[in-house]
């Protein structure tokens, strides 16, 4: 078993995170589109990366979506999730940054990104903490702060909300005290 402490997460840089921001397909996703013979798009999200989110909420760390595409299914998944700030159909993610960051009266500094495409490069190099899936294109894996063990829509939001409560100092509030589950038994290092 491959732990995620192998993966040496940057959490000096994570320690004033205030915002997770995420791309969909690659990293919310494993990348695929599914049409039917309609032209109806589907899509497949990971329980466990939908857990972490809910978990980082709850640790008051905020999580927001920014999208090169548009898709009602997103919108969804997103308000399943209680992620309200989803910018959608944005080609230019700087600026859906900009825009981020003035709705949630936040900086760059206080937010991380995960991204797995070039499209997603200049947000990763605005934020404080540029994250990234295992099989991100190789531009994207070069400039992250830090690379998951994990692929996208497989687990990496996961493993980087794990990281980003760790570093809030919030794991005994947030998971031990409710799960009874400490760091080392998810492979962070206490």
């Amino acid at each position: 078993m491959t732990h995620y402490a192998d993966f040496h997460f940057p959490f000096e840089r994570a320690t004033d995170i205030r915002m997770l921001i995420l791309d969909v397909d690659g990293v919310m996703t494993d990348g695929s589109i599914i049409m039917d013979h309609r032209g109806r798009e589907l899509k497949a999200f990971n329980v466990r990366d939908g857990h972490g989110i809910k978990m980082l909420q709850r640790a008051g760390i905020r999580v927001g979506i920014i999208t090169g595409r548009s898709s009602e299914v997103v919108a969804a998944r997103a308000s399943d999730l209680g992620i309200e700030i989803v910018i959608q159909g944005c080609l230019n993610k700087s600026e859906g940054l900009d825009q981020l960051l003035a709705q949630c009266s936040l900086q760059a500094r206080q937010c991380a990104f995960m991204g797995d495409d070039v499209l997603d490069l200049p947000p990763m190099r605005r934020c404080a903490l540029a994250l990234a899936p295992a099989d991100a294109h190789p531009p994207v894996l070069q400039q992250a702060h830090w690379i998951s063990g994990c692929r996208g829509g497989h687990g990496a939001i996961r493993q980087a909300a794990e990281a980003l409560i760790l570093a809030s100092g919030q794991w005994q509030k947030i998971i031990a005290d409710r799960y009874g589950v400490s760091a080392s038994d998810c492979g962070w290092q206490d």
